[in-house]
């Protein structure tokens, strides 16, 4: 596999894990339909096996449609503690192969095995070695992806679902991506897709024959990406430390609300949130986004870049509410609301200080509050505008 310089990266994706790991402790819902989320109207879906796939059922689709297409599924309740201790002990396994691991989420990660070859074998020995063990210590199932490159390697595991593993070789490489639809390259979501289609490219080998000032034209820098990456052409290295681009909080209500008052205090409670995310990350946010969906899951988004960057609920509070009454009376009742910080930086020493003392009053009483937090339960202590809303806490696994 590895040949002068070529490196090899694995791709490891754990199969259907929120409800391989359920099965643990279910083993007679195997091979059944299954469908881990909340069975709730305005919840989505978590995860769902094979059995419930087939039927068409994907994460993130509303479980008001997933019931319908798979009327007779077993509905189980997410266990989040058990994931992410499933998940650490994943991550273990993959650290003692290689320290080149980068986690891009609770059940995925990119390994660079080309160090290990020496001590280990060959990468497609590796591969399954990682699978087996997998499976015997765990009993999970795992899909691989074996290439040179992070993006062929990924696109090689989502071919070996579900439980196996797909070696892509070098000279292998342009043959096997120009035989994929275009939507199999990183960046083609349904916006991009459509445009790609009004311009014939409907294939990666379609779009690699076109010139690449083309696609510049049409899609300015994403065109160029998808361009290399239609030719195979990714150098991007194995991240060991990933910082987080972005941190959000998000509520979606039981039902449609009309009513400011609620509206603004959940704003509030997402502030909070998020600035005591952002201030155990050691991260201050520059911009701030409003996120609404409406009844009709249309949704908008909307920004403002902060005058100081910062990690203080009353500076992402402020901006949300003044992006808010930007937008005016609105159109229909408010189905999910969100904040999200962005263009983050690190907090250490470059916070510019305000005039007004009631702003450093609030910083500091946020800092306490962050330590009486760490010493007592969570939900322990809020602003008081908020104490009515410790009654209505979000449940697991609808932050994202």
């Amino acid at each position: 596999m590895v040949q002068g310089k070529a490196r090899a990266i694995l791709h490891v994706d754990m199969d259907a894990f929120f409800v391989s790991v359920e099965l643990l402790t279910r083993p007679e819902l195997v091979g059944k339909q299954v469908i881990v989320g909340f069975p709730g109207e305005r919840s989505v879906v978590l995860s769902a096996s094979y059995e419930c796939r087939a039927l068409g059922v994907k994460s993130a689709m509303p479980m008001s449609v997933a019931m319908r297409m798979a009327p007779h599924a077993v509905i189980i309740k997410p266990t989040h503690s058990l994931y992410s201790a499933y998940s650490a002990r994943i991550m273990e396994i993959f650290h003692q192969v290689t320290p080149l691991v980068e986690q891009l989420s609770v059940d995925e990660a990119f390994l660079d095995v080309t160090g290990s070859i020496r001590r280990l074998g060959p990468p497609e020995a590796i591969g399954q070695m990682i699978r087996a063990r997998l499976r015997s210590e765990l009993g999970l199932p795992a899909s691989v992806g074996l290439a040179a490159s992070k993006f062929v390697a990924k696109v090689a595991s989502t071919g070996a679902k579900p439980d196996g593993m797909l070696v892509i070789r070098p000279e292998q490489t342009l043959s096997y991506l120009h035989t994929l639809p275009v939507g199999a390259l990183w960046g083609v979501g349904a916006k991009t897709a459509g445009v790609l289609r009004e311009m014939g490219i409907t294939t990666v080998a379609q779009l690699a024959q076109t010139p690449q000032e083309t696609l510049s034209r049409r899609l300015g820098a994403t065109g160029n990406h998808l361009h290399n990456l239609a030719w195979g052409l990714d150098d991007r290295s194995v991240e060991t430390e990933r910082e987080e681009k972005s941190i959000g909080a998000e509520e979606t209500f039981a039902i449609d609300l009309w009513d400011e008052a609620v509206l603004r205090r959940e704003i509030l409670h997402l502030g909070h949130r998020v600035a005591a995310r952002l201030r155990e990350s050691g991260k201050v946010a520059g911009v701030v986004a409003l996120k609404l969906r409406y009844s009709d899951f249309s949704t908008l988004s909307r920004s403002r870049t902060l005058p100081v960057p910062s990690n203080a609920a009353v500076d992402l509070v402020g901006a949300a509410e003044g992006l808010l009454e930007k937008l005016g009376r609105r159109p229909q009742a408010v189905r999910l609301v969100g904040i999200r910080a962005e263009k983050l930086g690190n907090a250490g020493g470059g916070m510019q200080l305000s005039i007004d003392p009631r702003d450093d009053n609030w910083r500091t009483a946020e800092a306490t509050m962050d330590l009486i937090r760490s010493r007592f339960p969570a939900g322990a202590l809020r602003p008081a505008s908020l104490l009515e809303h410790g009654q209505n806490e979000k449940k697991p696994g609808q932050e994202s």
